[in-house]
């Protein structure tokens, strides 16, 4: 790999992990950040799936429906986009919800697991309560759940930005080692 390329390599790794530090230390940028690309991303999936649609509603039966849903992923991307500050506010709360879902999910889950045998079924059961209560307590306390969101979005920021700089290494060790064995094979 040319050197140039490595160099880029190790600048992004080190604006990312500038980045997921950044994040960390506001999470309100991280919140607004990722009301953001949520927006962006859900008015490109509705207009991807339009233009879908558009193309091959003579072929697909059913259309109506595609048509229905892309054009409230771009009611809801354009939402999104132009009510950031609304966005960025409800990410900790649906955040906690998701938590508390999920939560109950296991936590029933974990008897059927319990019927089939199961030895540890008791863990499940106690990892659903777990989320069950780690999720009330995300809603009684936003403040909390915002800051512990915007750790979760920026660990692995962090963590691209070191694995880039950790490929750079592991490069140079790769082309150290193809210019041990090609000097060995010319030698021998």
């Amino acid at each position: 790999m040319k050197t140039g390329k490595k160099i880029w390599l190790c600048i992004a790794g080190i604006l990312l992990i500038a980045l997921g530090v950044y994040f960390i230390i506001n999470p309100n940028v991280t919140l607004v950040s990722t009301a953001w690309v949520l927006g962006f991303l859900t008015l490109f999936t509705g207009i991807s799936k339009l233009v879908f649609t558009l193309r091959t509603q003579a072929f697909i039966p059913n259309s109506g429906t595609r048509m229905l849903s892309a054009l409230l992923d771009i009611f809801f991307g354009c939402f999104f986009l132009f009510n950031l500050l609304g966005t960025a506010l409800s990410l900790p709360f649906v955040f906690a919800i998701w938590v508390i879902i999920e939560g109950i999910s296991v936590f029933v889950a974990s008897f059927d697991y319990k019927k089939v045998g199961f030895p540890y079924w008791w863990a499940l059961m106690l990892l659903g309560i777990a989320g069950i209560v780690l999720g009330i307590c995300g809603i009684m306390n936003m403040d909390v759940t915002a800051v512990t969101l915007s750790v979760l979005i920026s660990i692995p920021v962090i963590l691209f930005g070191l694995a880039n700089i950790l490929a750079v290494a592991g490069v140079n060790r790769f082309e150290k080692e193809v210019k041990n064995v090609v000097n060995h094979a010319f030698k021998g």
